[in-house]
């Protein structure tokens, strides 16, 4: 297969450690991260966060200023060389490879997403955290809610 480049943009919630939306595509671009930020408001609509995020053009747009705008939030964003608020996202990233992506070779785009996808629902669902008192994220999300 020739390689392809696969992006992930991904939104966690630092509360409970869930990805609350993301989108794979073939593209590092503002459309990516948009459509991802759109569909995290799309299935939390009464949210307003605190949005944490790294210094990434897509980030730092007047676009995505005005996005945050709209949606009624905050951004936060270290200073150059600090990546102390993106700090647990690059966690997940690590994790993410360490668990799905290093250990396995991807033979299409199709295969890569399909893992992705079946990584992501067992991060949410499945992979107890010790940070969350040893649950998953959604039942700590569950337990938070009720």
């Amino acid at each position: 297969m020739p390689e392809k480049e696969a992006y992930l943009s991904a939104i966690l919630d630092l509360y409970d450690r869930r990805i609350v939306a993301y989108r794979i595509g073939t593209s590092n671009n503002n459309q990516l991260v948009f459509d991802t930020f759109d569909e995290a408001i799309r299935l939390n609509p009464t949210a307003h966060p605190l949005f944490h995020s790294d210094r990434g053009y897509q980030y730092t747009s007047k676009a995505f200023h005005s996005k945050l705008m709209q949606a009624g939030m905050r951004q936060s964003m270290s200073r150059v060389g600090r990546c102390i608020d993106n700090g647990p996202m690059e966690c997940f990233w690590g994790i993410l490879k360490s668990e799905m992506y290093y250990p396995r070779k991807f033979t299409s785009l199709e295969e890569l997403t399909q893992a992705i996808e079946s990584y992501i629902y067992f991060y949410n669902n499945q992979r107890y955290q010790l940070k969350l008192r040893c649950m998953t994220p959604m039942e700590f999300y569950a337990a938070a809610a009720a």
